[in-house]
């Protein structure tokens, strides 16, 4: 693990996002990358705190080249581009390949050339963080705001599945698979780690103080967006920004559309009560939609 020391303020005032896989984050990031009052770096999801806590290979040179060579170091016309946009991409990448990848690192990703009031980092794996990491970032932060994304269990699983088996080209797995295959890929730890929402919000809410973590729910995103980023915008304190309606419509990171098997729930069934009941304990409450399916999946049974 490494080192790592508590300097006040180093992060400034930083917003993260530490939402469940395929609960809306992709949709969040769009949208408030728009918010004139928030910095995000040219990497959406750096993993920084990951790297830290859980696996130091998150962001070793390799990747970190690969990264810099898929995103921000592709060829361009040079009568087409704007000088400025290649020399702030330059300048960006050489923080970003620069080492030691340690807490300075991280706060040379943020330029913050409009003078914003957040730097913004989105990270699904940031769901992972031990307490002794979340304690690490409120202690070099002047403020620190956390938002936690969820989404009914059952079906933010199944565009897990989805997602994942999409992104490695192994969709065909799908139409091969019987109920215990599929069920054996879905309890693997890299996924059904992030279906643990109840364990995710002990631990973020054991190290962060009141008034510093916002669950939210996919389900609210879904019915009413622009009430949604209001309540954002005021957990933030900042000004409320006028969205245009094509980018709150527009679907983002969309997995394959490939419906549900009729088994799928029952694969999960022992588990989606606990979870919903854990999620309760901490003060929140969950869609009706959630305790509705439930009630139907027991009529059914």
């Amino acid at each position: 693990m490494i080192e790592t020391n508590r300097h006040p303020g180093l992060f400034g005032h930083l917003f993260l996002s530490a939402g469940a896989m395929k609960a809306g984050t992709t949709w969040l990031y769009s949208v408030l990358a728009q918010h004139p009052q928030l910095h995000f770096s040219l990497e959406k999801e750096i993993h920084y705190f990951y790297h830290v806590y859980v696996n130091d290979r998150q962001l070793c040179d390799a990747r970190r080249l690969a990264n810099a060579q898929d995103r921000y170091l592709q060829r361009y016309d040079p009568e087409k581009t704007n000088p400025d946009r290649i020399r702030h991409n330059l300048h960006w990448v050489a923080n970003y390949l620069s080492r030691p990848v340690d807490d300075l690192w991280y706060r040379n990703l943020f330029t913050r050339p409009r003078g914003e009031l957040y730097n913004c980092d989105f990270s699904n794996l940031y769901a992972h963080l031990p307490s002794e990491a979340w304690e690490h970032i409120l202690g070099n932060c002047t403020q620190l705001r956390v938002i936690y994304t969820m989404r009914h269990p059952v079906k933010r699983l199944w565009s897990h599945v989805k997602f994942h088996l999409q992104v490695t080209d192994k969709l065909d797995l799908l139409e091969r698979w019987s109920p215990d295959d599929l069920k054996a890929f879905m309890r693997k730890p890299f996924m059904w780690e992030n279906a643990e929402y109840g364990l995710i919000l002990r631990r973020m809410k054991q190290a962060l103080p009141e008034g510093a973590l916002m669950p939210l729910f996919y389900e609210d995103m879904r019915s009413d967006p622009r009430a949604t980023l209001a309540r954002i915008e005021d957990f933030l304190g900042l000004d409320h920004h006028a969205y245009p309606e094509e980018l709150i419509s527009r679907k983002v990171n969309q997995s394959a559309v490939i419906p549900m098997p009729e088994y799928f729930p029952d694969l999960v069934a022992g588990d989606i009560e606990r979870i919903i009941t854990e999620v309760e304990a901490e003060g929140i409450t969950v869609p009706e939609s959630w305790r509705a399916d439930l009630r139907r999946e027991g009529q059914a049974a």
